[in-house]
């Protein structure tokens, strides 16, 4: 598309395959936003784009990734607050015909599988070397293996008498993150030879989310291959957690810890043999559509929010697709 969207705390920059969110490092932009900067997601990640009002005057374009597509939402499991949902671009009540535009634009981009699951992560994750401080401990990743460092003041004597502790992600089946904004947050590593632990009642969730799977609120995993006994230690005597606490292990710096260690152990595991997606544009689209997205664009010229050579540029891109 080429296009550009500039919204509140993000722009969005519309490629043949691909969006790039950039996001601003004001001191109003969410934390986790500045952390991660900029993000490619690719069309295919994507299942469906929603146009709603959002506060005071604003309208919200939102991607929503498939299942399984992204390994920071997996990560994330549905605890992220709304305002720090990076597929979310707020924009002035103002622009709301040129979003709804764009918001068309995007679904006739959509793959044909796009409301199935994805077999793999299809969006990057954030890059390592990474680490945080957690509350009882220090944590990193080089990209290979976690390592969890005890704090003197406030570990565990159980975790103490288990000293430091380093696993290879090829030993690992995947994470359990909870949300350091909830009660008793903690970043757990779920070892092959344990399964999932249920922070809500601290016992076995039974079983381990597949990578076609989608993350739950409990946990993420890389594969859903059998599992030995239950884990069922609290986090604070756990040598495979972290415990996460006021100013300790926050959320733009433990989340993408969890996505970038969970890509890893992803990646890691034997994927199931799939074929590859089918390209997102590939063919001629129905010239009644075509039609439509010409009569859209020319209102939108009229209306002032395309200039003239933005308005030929796109209508010979559109007229090409027939």
């Amino acid at each position: 598309m080429g296009d550009v969207l500039a919204g509140i705390h993000a722009t969005w920059e519309f490629d043949t395959d691909s969006v790039l969110i950039r996001f601003e490092r004001g001191i109003r932009t969410p934390k986790l936003f500045q952390s991660l900067r900029e993000r490619r997601i690719p069309y295919a990640a994507l299942s469906s784009v929603t146009l709603t009002p959002g506060k005071r005057g604003t309208v919200v374009l939102r991607a929503v990734p498939r299942a399984g597509a992204d390994p920071l939402v997996e990560a994330a499991s549905g605890q992220l607050k709304e305002g720090c949902d990076p597929y979310r671009l707020v924009l002035p009540a103002e622009r709301e015909v040129l979003a709804e535009y764009y918001a068309d634009e995007l679904r006739a981009l959509l793959d044909p599988a796009s409301d199935e699951p994805a077999d793999r992560f299809l969006v990057a994750a954030p890059e390592a070397p990474m680490n945080f401080k957690a509350y009882d401990g220090r944590a990193g990743f080089d990209g290979e293996r976690v390592s969890f460092r005890w704090s003197w003041t406030g570990a565990s004597s159980a975790k103490w008498k288990a000293d430091d502790q380093t696993f290879k992600v090829s030993e690992l089946a995947g994470i359990v993150w909870r949300s350091p904004e909830a009660l008793d947050g903690y970043l757990r590593l779920l070892p092959r030879a344990a399964a999932p632990v249920d922070h809500r009642t601290g016992g076995s969730l039974g079983d381990l989310h597949g990578p076609g799977g989608s993350g739950s609120a409990d946990g993420a995993s890389a594969d859903g291959g059998p599992v030995a006994a239950p884990v069922t230690r609290a986090a604070d005597q756990d040598p495979a957690a972290v415990l996460f606490g006021l100013g300790y292990g926050p959320v733009h710096e433990s989340l993408p810890f969890a996505a970038a260690v969970l890509e890893s152990v992803r990646r890691t595991q034997p994927a199931p043999a799939a074929s590859a997606p089918a390209l997102v544009n590939a063919g001629r689209r129905d010239p009644a559509d075509i039609a439509e997205r010409i009569h859209h664009l020319g209102e939108l010229h009229q209306a002032g929010l395309v200039t003239d050579a933005e308005y030929t540029a796109k209508k010979a891109q559109l007229l090409a697709e027939l």
